[in-house]
């Protein structure tokens, strides 16, 4: 495994990370896996060199915080792993349990920290935009986070490049905390940050830690046009129903089963190795649910496309609106 700097952090960060979104309860989401069956998981991709672990407070209703916090913690010491999360969607219900206002990201992140069962994050990320806060009072909130000692660094997620400069702008110009890293929707199947949001990335030293880099298993090679039940998660997994499906999409999706036969290696390897060598890209976020699947991916960072495969990837791609940033 190689390790890459997040950003212009100095911290160093394995070229996977592995995110917890399926480790937790299946009353959350059926597809998830409960904690006996996630906690090979994690032990294994600590056994292959992933150091990097993304959760979400909002995953399983903060069941997911808990199973990793437990596994890491069983499996690895607390300074070897740089754990990650994010705050804005609700874990309780009431009227200021989600969102990015300093209430919500002061108890969210001590939340967090119980539910993982440690006294920092490495890094604390927004998981979206929220239009209904004034972005001084969330950037103040975030930087207080960090001085706190609760956050080392923080990061954001989804949004639109022009709020994501404006953010930057903001924390330079009230000397507040910046943000490190962006953990944004990319991969060959969507590509429209390589138009704005990856670029800014780029000029401002912000590592990219892409979401659904194989499009939600849509790049595996097993989906079939006009059908969504390739695997469970397929089945119930609405929100992937609403980024991928179009025509074009399944086009792509054709291309890397066809260049990963020419070169003898699986789907979800080609996949990964376009997305892991895009320019400003550190460490793509996978997630598993088969072990052998770890292995694989691991394997996929050693694949080297030639420039000819790389044209023959990108070729079906056509434009789309913007998916992902939606609240």
């Amino acid at each position: 495994m190689d390790y890459v700097r997040l950003g212009t952090t100095g911290l160093k960060v394995s070229r996977l990370c592995l995110g917890t979104m399926t480790y937790g309860t299946p009353n959350w989401r059926p597809w998830v896996l409960d904690e006996a069956a996630s906690r090979p998981f994690i032990k294994h991709a600590l056994e292959l060199g992933i150091n990097f672990f993304d959760t979400a407070d909002m995953y399983s209703r903060g069941v997911s915080e808990e199973v990793v916090g437990r596994a890491l913690k069983d499996f690895a010491r607390r300074e070897e792993v740089v754990i990650a999360t994010k705050v804005f969607y609700p874990v309780t219900d009431h009227p200021n349990g989600k969102g990015l206002s300093r209430k919500h990201i002061m108890a969210a992140i001590d939340g967090s920290l119980k539910r993982l069962g440690t006294d920092y994050v490495d890094l604390y990320q927004i998981h979206r935009y929220d239009e209904h806060t004034s972005i001084e009072v969330t950037l103040e909130a975030l930087h207080d986070v960090v001085k706190s000692g609760k956050a080392i660094h923080i990061g954001a997620s989804s949004m639109y490049a022009w709020q994501f400069a404006q953010m930057l702008y903001t924390q330079r110009a009230r000397g507040w905390t910046p943000f490190v890293s962006m953990q944004n929707h990319y991969n060959l199947v969507y590509r429209e940050e390589e138009r704005e949001m990856i670029p800014l990335c780029r000029d401002e030293g912000i590592g990219l830690i892409p979401w659904s880099p194989l499009a939600r298993g849509f790049l595996a090679g097993n989906r079939r046009r006009g059908q969504k039940d390739a695997t469970l998660r397929e089945r119930h997994d609405g929100y992937g129903h609403s980024l991928y499906y179009a025509d074009a999409d399944y086009d792509v999706a054709d291309r890397v089963v066809q260049v990963a036969k020419q070169k003898g290696v699986l789907p979800i390897q080609v996949a990964l190795a376009w997305v892991a060598n895009q320019p400003g890209v550190v460490s793509p976020i996978i997630s598993a649910t088969k072990i052998e699947q770890l292995d694989q991916l691991i394997e996929g960072l050693s694949i080297t496309l030639t420039d000819d495969e790389r044209q023959s990837l990108e070729a079906p791609y056509v434009p789309h609106k913007v998916l992902g940033n939606e609240p």
